[in-house]
């Protein structure tokens, strides 16, 4: 799919409309609006239970208009007594009735004054308590991982950066569905619901705090608007996107991208390769699945290693970052190594282990 430019979003205009909220990990709050209608319930039972009371007993009532008290004026002296101390137009005269007012109806009407008064400091206090919340995350939230987009290429992403030993916490994903939100937060993750292309989503997930940020969306043209209003929100974040299309690459790139995964030509290559060599495809596959078997890895350059050559490293170094240049390494150009430089190495990894917190892995090419 090549990207048709402002056109895409001229036909998907409903995609910059998604309404968004922050879902925090762990944590299921009941709606304020259940919280609304399980209470309105409960007093309505007060009042029809208090109606049957009343009704049961009504000779022993007088109305004032009509000396006669039917089902409706026991409805209506039910809910002005719950609701006030009472008009006095129907009153209670004979004995049963005025002990079952003391006895039954007077404890109805502080049930139903407990029940009315406690749903509004119920929903209030949640209110605030989750406003307190979302306050503390937020000031908390520094130096994370935003994941835009909890699809497969989503969960492959954080499943290596957490191999690094990245807590759950650091990372936020943003997703517009609810529904795979919620999958996100009952793996620990917080996650934010809404369109990753609009600032005002990005702000909810801090994205102007954090440190890396990928993009793993099912369309290009998406990807391109994330990367374009995250770069805005964020100069410093490494972003790092994937798209469908290799022709789509460079706009993306264009857009503030870091780095660019073809995620369809690099499993293409990858199926060329085990076609041509199957023993290589493993390989390939091992080295771009995080945690196990053998891992790409970047790494600083320790003072142990200055001044001597790519070979006379302990490690199996591949190429050598310089400045913005990456260097092969047999590359003349690298010579001796330097304290600034970086290095990408191959390294044994046993399951369970976690890589260093000074080596980054390599973002996966699918």
């Amino acid at each position: 799919m090549k990207l048709p430019g402002n056109d895409a979003i001229a036909r998907h205009p409903e995609e910059h409309h998604t309404t968004h909220r922050i879902k925090l990990p762990q944590r299921v709050v009941e709606r304020p609006l259940r919280q609304v209608t399980r209470r309105l319930v409960m007093a309505l039972l007060v009042l029809a239970l208090t109606t049957f009371i009343v009704w049961i007993d009504r000779s022993g009532y007088n109305d004032n208009s009509d000396k006669q008290v039917d089902f409706l004026d026991a409805a209506y002296y039910a809910t002005v007594t719950l609701s006030t101390t009472g008009y006095g137009d129907i009153v209670p005269y004979s004995d049963s009735a005025r002990l079952t007012n003391i006895l039954l109806i007077t404890p109805l009407r502080v049930l139903f004054l407990i029940i009315l008064v406690g749903t509004t400091l119920e929903v209030l206090t949640e209110r605030t308590r989750e406003e307190w919340r979302l306050s503390r995350w937020r000031s908390n939230l520094r130096e994370h991982t935003v994941v835009v987009g909890f699809g497969t290429k989503g969960r492959s992403a954080i499943q290596t950066v957490c191999a690094t030993g990245l807590k759950p916490e650091q990372i936020v994903v943003v997703d517009p569905s609810a529904k795979v939100v919620d999958a996100a937060t009952a793996e620990g993750y917080a996650g934010v619901v809404g369109d990753a292309t609009r600032s005002d989503v990005l702000l909810r997930a801090e994205v102007q705090r954090a440190r890396q940020i990928i993009i793993a969306t099912q369309r290009d043209d998406t990807a391109v608007l994330v990367a374009l209003t995250a770069r805005q929100l964020n100069r410093g974040a490494k972003i790092v996107a994937a798209v469908r299309e290799e022709e789509n690459a460079p706009l993306l790139r264009q857009s503030g991208a870091d780095a660019v995964i073809t995620s369809a030509s690099a499993a293409g290559r990858l199926l060329g390769l085990s076609v041509l060599s199957p023993s290589a495809g493993m390989v390939m596959e091992d080295l771009i699945q995080q945690g196990s078997g053998l891992d790409l890895v970047e790494r600083p350059v320790i003072k142990a290693e200055v001044g001597r050559g790519v070979r006379e490293t302990e490690d199996l170094v591949v190429s050598v970052v310089r400045g913005h240049r990456v260097l092969g390494y047999d590359d003349p150009a690298v010579g001796k190594l330097q304290l600034t430089d970086r290095l990408i190495t191959i390294v044994r990894v046993s399951p369970g282990s976690v890589v260093a917190p000074d080596a980054r892995p390599l973002p996966p090419a699918g």
